[in-house]
């Protein structure tokens, strides 16, 4: 049993700790990796997130949005150690100006476009050269993520571009600020059609994918991976790893991802 004095003194040890911010445990005292991550990744990164905590007790937080809005923040010096995104392009603005770890940087998966359309009236479209998306559309719009600067939408311009399709459109799309949110238009019925990755297609059941787009009417959908010069995490090297495992790896292939090495 302890004396008086014993418990004096583990009360004012334990008063001081609160005060001065020392955790109880290494857990708690363990820093949240920051993940900055392109909307279309949420549901297979929230799967690999929560395994990540379960087997190491480390915490990942990842905020999703549109790869260009997320690389204008981290310019604009908002906090974060990992930026996925859904193209190089973004990355690369990212790397020009000096704000991603050149050894941190490595290309982590590959996705594909679809057209997708309300799962109540869809049916399927041969999506080949000069397809007349136009009169499928009629007075309704195309959703799609804005074709300047969320990579989903600029691959889905260029392949309209390659098929000979998108002067009869232009006029119709609508355009939204992530791929989720073009996927949200179509699951709700505010638009018929709408152009998203295969991933996004398959996370929401309101939707059904109709057509493919080819591979090579568009450039490759590469999703690179980079720790921001800015981080001083000494787990984001650790989480980055993790990612690229063959751990990791299925929690990206169920949601129809493929993996790059």
């Amino acid at each position: 049993m302890r004396s008086r004095r014993q418990w004096i003194k583990f009360a004012a040890a334990a008063i001081s700790a609160v005060f001065t911010g020392v955790a109880a445990t290494p857990a708690a005292a363990a820093e949240k990796v920051t993940v900055f991550a392109a909307a279309s990744l949420k549901n297979a990164l929230d799967e690999a997130n929560a395994a990540w905590a379960k087997d190491g007790g480390k915490e990942a937080v990842a905020s999703y949005a549109a790869s260009s809005a997320l690389a204008k923040q981290i310019e604009g010096g908002a906090p974060a150690d990992i930026f996925i995104s859904a193209d190089l392009d973004w990355m690369d603005y990212l790397a020009k100006k000096s704000l991603i770890r050149v050894d941190g940087r490595s290309n982590l998966l590959g996705n594909r476009i679809v057209l997708v359309a309300t799962k109540d009236h869809a049916k399927p479209v041969e999506i080949k050269k000069g397809f007349d998306l136009a009169a499928l559309l009629g007075d309704g719009k195309l959703a799609m993520g804005e074709v300047k600067s969320v990579p989903a939408g600029k691959y889905g311009k260029a392949a309209l571009e390659a098929l000979g399709v998108w002067p009869s459109v232009a006029a119709k799309v609508a355009g939204a600020e992530s791929v989720r949110a073009a996927l949200a238009l179509v699951s709700r019925g505010e638009a018929p059609y709408g152009i998203v990755y295969q991933t996004d297609a398959a996370a929401d059941t309101g939707v059904a994918v109709v057509g493919t787009f080819p591979a090579d009417s568009h450039p490759p959908i590469v999703y690179p991976i980079a720790i921001l010069s800015e981080s001083k995490n000494p787990d984001a090297r650790a989480y980055l790893e993790f990612l690229k495992s063959e751990k990791a790896a299925h929690f990206f292939t169920e949601q129809g991802f493929t993996i790059l090495k």
